[in-house]
């Protein structure tokens, strides 16, 4: 099994190597990521749970998908890849906007990461991979921000972060 690399960055997005993916969230090395939000027709976020085993955040509940570029991938192949890969799904995204953010994602291992945030539409059925995604479902904005507020532990640390962003942008309303 090949080992899966980050791409290391700098604060501006410039790449400035590459580190196995682990020990990158093990030093919570600054790197390369994306995180999708997708909403239905009737202007509901497609949330995914987590496959149980995933090696951190097993079981907890997030965006419809978050990953990382390859080496020499542009962010918007990554994105239709992971999409692909985890849900199912084929769908136009767009890139609304980036950010930094650290996030301890428990077991030792943190999230640092530029992440470059993508929006698009869907409203059909996913088919996820299991052993990526346990469950999905979708929800409506006023549901998600109560369920949230009211039991924070379900939830990825990196979607509450990402989900005040959009939030306080007024992308998400």
């Amino acid at each position: 099994m090949i080992e899966e690399e980050v791409i290391l960055v700098d604060k501006e997005d410039n790449e400035i190597g590459l580190m196995e993916k682990m020990q990158a969230h093990r030093e919570a090395k600054l790197h390369r990521a994306f995180s999708v939000f997708l909403l239905n027709d009737k202007n509901e976020v497609l949330l995914q749970q987590r496959a149980l085993d995933k090696y951190h955040c097993g079981g907890m509940w997030t965006n419809a998908c978050c990953s990382h570029p390859r080496e020499g991938e542009t962010l918007q192949a990554a994105v239709d890849r992971r999409l692909q890969e985890e849900m199912g799904i084929t769908c136009k995204t767009d890139w609304v906007y980036s950010f930094i953010y650290k996030a301890d994602v428990g077991e030792g291992l943190f999230e640092h990461e530029f992440d470059h945030v993508f929006f698009g539409s869907f409203s059909g059925v996913a088919k996820p991979d299991e052993s990526e995604v346990s469950d999905w479902k979708y929800v409506s904005l006023d549901e998600l921000k109560s369920d949230v507020t009211a039991h924070p532990a379900n939830y990825t640390p990196w979607f509450k972060i990402i989900l005040a962003e959009v939030l306080d942008k007024g992308i998400l309303v």
